[in-house]
């Protein structure tokens, strides 16, 4: 890898698991979109071959229905809640395995890193995530690939973390320039469904209290959540923009990783007044 490789900027990329699920229906993963995807990353890396990314994804219909039966966000005490947690752990792995192959085939240097082996959380909260091989595969030009998974918690005993809690984590050691979240939604709606194009530290007291009342948080449940961590990181990472937006229209996920900054379409989150690069 080249000097100006290495010093190119850094994108954390999260597929959602509503993207490339069907959510409705145990473990069943949308292939051709995946696919896609994969292709669309593939395409921004040959006009764009400095990229240097971290991708993740959500579990969706795999770790979802197991989590539900087995309350393994709530804890692990029991021999029946750690045959769950090993449950959960399989299923994310088997989305995760389709995932890594879609990428493969499409010419993309993925290399799955296994958050239940790699990372230790405390009150459901990532307190140590193994960095070293994640550095080490951006220093060799691949793509260290990360997803929602269980973990064992000082607290608890085990827990699951979903991608942004693992991207919190990491953006704290690595300072992405940008965070990329793509899901079903066109981006972070308001009490009338229409999207809101700039969240700021300053005016997330409304949306929180907007999103709050929204159904459409219910269904997905994680949008309030989200847009928390994220506006709490540009507020710690004040350089860090972050892009809340829909992976469903062909096309657009590789246009915002050539030009993230020029990119209108979702909802984007950053400081009101960022610092100088």
């Amino acid at each position: 890898m080249d000097s100006h490789q290495q010093a190119a900027p850094l994108i954390f990329v999260k597929l959602g698991g509503s993207l490339i699920t069907d959510k409705r229906h145990r473990r069943t993963p949308r292939r051709d979109l995946i696919r896609r995807l994969a292709t669309e990353l593939g395409q921004a890396i040959q006009a764009t071959p400095s990229l240097r990314i971290v991708l993740g994804h959500g579990s969706g219909s795999f770790g979802h229905w197991e989590a539900n039966q087995y309350g393994t966000h709530r804890g692990v005490a029991t021999p029946e809640q750690w045959y769950g947690f090993a449950q959960v752990s399989a299923a994310a792995l088997q989305l995760n395995r389709i995932v890594t192959d879609a990428f493969i085939e499409a010419g993309v240097p993925v290399l799955s890193l296994q958050p239940a082996a790699s990372a230790l959380a405390e009150h459901g909260h990532v307190t140590r995530f193994e960095l070293d091989p994640l550095r080490r595969a951006l220093q060799h030009g691949l793509i260290p690939l990360i997803f929602g998974d269980v973990a064992f918690d000082d607290d608890s005993g085990g827990t699951i973390l979903s991608t942004e809690d693992i991207f919190a984590y990491l953006a704290q050691a690595l300072h992405p320039a940008w965070i990329l979240l793509l899901g079903n939604a066109p981006g972070v709606l308001d009490d009338k469904h229409k999207t809101i194009p700039l969240i700021t530290p300053e005016t997330y007291p409304q949306v929180q209290a907007c999103l709050s009342e929204s159904s459409y948080t219910d269904v997905t449940g994680g949008m309030a959540d989200k847009v928390h961590q994220m506006v709490t990181l540009v507020i710690n990472i004040p350089n860090l923009q972050v892009r809340i937006m829909s992976g469903t229209r062909p096309g657009d996920f590789r246009e915002v990783l050539r030009d993230p900054e020029h990119h209108t379409n979702g909802t984007l989150i950053r400081a009101a007044t960022r610092p100088q690069s």
